[in-house]
């Protein structure tokens, strides 16, 4: 989908009445309408020919409105020029949504447009100033651990000009994790953050959790570890960093003192809008350092990068 194209929102019907028929080649209908648009003539269909009323479908999501504007009187001459097809006097063209640009004027639509993505633009903005935060771990939600890292995000991401807003801490469940990630997407929050649950084993969920929003997250490895060793249920510890429509997914550690590390180059990484592989790998930098020439701690010590769902430590 281009930039410049607008979703059809599940409005794509056209619908021509007064017409009458008479032994009409339905696909050269379709395909006469879909040359106006600027469409292939297979993304034009005819779905139904019912009394005096004609019923085309556009068979694809999106459309450039420039194509649609004015187009009103382009498609009834386009279609009575079909062997077969007779318009009366009192013809007319009607479209719901985005495909009422047809019946518009051409300059009154334009204007119409210009405003409408003014207003696109406006939203986008204030999307991509929106931030969402959410603590992890059956600890957290049992308050057996303070959730230090809500607040220390939130302080910092402020400072930076976003709108923070601490979301419900969730449980060590994927499909839960998964869903309020989606349902914060969908509630027009740009950036969406967990903290905690990137470990190994086999409780730590987000980072597959982002994955399941988007297969093609970055997921850089910070420690690497052998499966079945201990409680490694997982060969390593990875961040993650997706994307699901306009809302970035990042999933941090858990210990305090790592998102720390962590939140020079996540606003250094939104501010400049680096790409999720980019920012991805930035934010696994300095938690690769830190445990550099590190042995794994004994299995339960609870330090390892991502072990904790969140952090109580200061």
């Amino acid at each position: 989908m281009a930039d410049d194209d607008f979703n059809l929102l599940e409005k794509t019907e056209l619908w021509i009445r007064p017409i009458r028929l008479r032994g009409a080649n339905l696909t050269a209908v379709a395909a006469r309408v879909a040359e106006v648009l600027a469409l292939r003539a297979e993304e034009v269909l005819v779905t139904d020919v019912r009394d005096d009323t004609l019923t085309l479908d556009v068979l694809r999501p999106t459309l450039r409105p420039e194509n649609l504007l004015g187009k009103r009187d382009e498609i009834l001459a386009a279609l009575a020029a079909v062997a077969g097809v007779t318009l009366l006097p009192e013809t007319d063209l009607r479209s719901e949504g985005i495909l009422g640009f047809v019946a518009l004027d051409a300059a009154l639509g334009r204007d119409v447009l210009a405003r409408s993505r003014e207003m696109a633009e406006e939203i986008k903005a204030r999307v991509d100033r929106r931030v969402m935060i959410f603590s992890t771990g059956a600890e957290v939600q049992a308050g057996l651990i303070a959730d230090t890292n809500s607040p220390t995000l939130a302080a910092a991401l402020e400072e930076e000009g976003y709108q923070v807003r601490r979301g419900p801490i969730l449980p060590d469940s994927r499909g839960a994790i998964s869903r309020a990630l989606y349902e914060g997407a969908v509630a027009g929050f740009g950036v969406l953050i967990t903290t905690g649950g990137i470990g190994a084993e086999d409780k730590d969920h987000t980072v597959e959790a982002v994955l399941d929003l988007d297969l093609q997250a970055a997921t850089p490895y910070i420690v690497r570890y052998e499966v079945g060793t201990g409680r490694h249920a997982k060969d390593g510890v990875r961040l993650a960093v997706g994307r699901l429509g306009r809302s970035l997914l990042i999933a941090l550690p858990g210990p305090n003192d790592e998102v720390r590390l962590c939140l020079p180059v996540l606003c250094n990484g939104l501010r400049e809008g680096w790409s999720e592989a980019a920012l991805a790998e930035a934010l696994a930098a300095p938690l690769r350092r830190k445990w550099r020439g590190h042995h794994a701690p004994p299995q339960g010590h609870g330090h390892e990068p991502g072990a904790a769902s969140s952090s109580s430590q200061p």
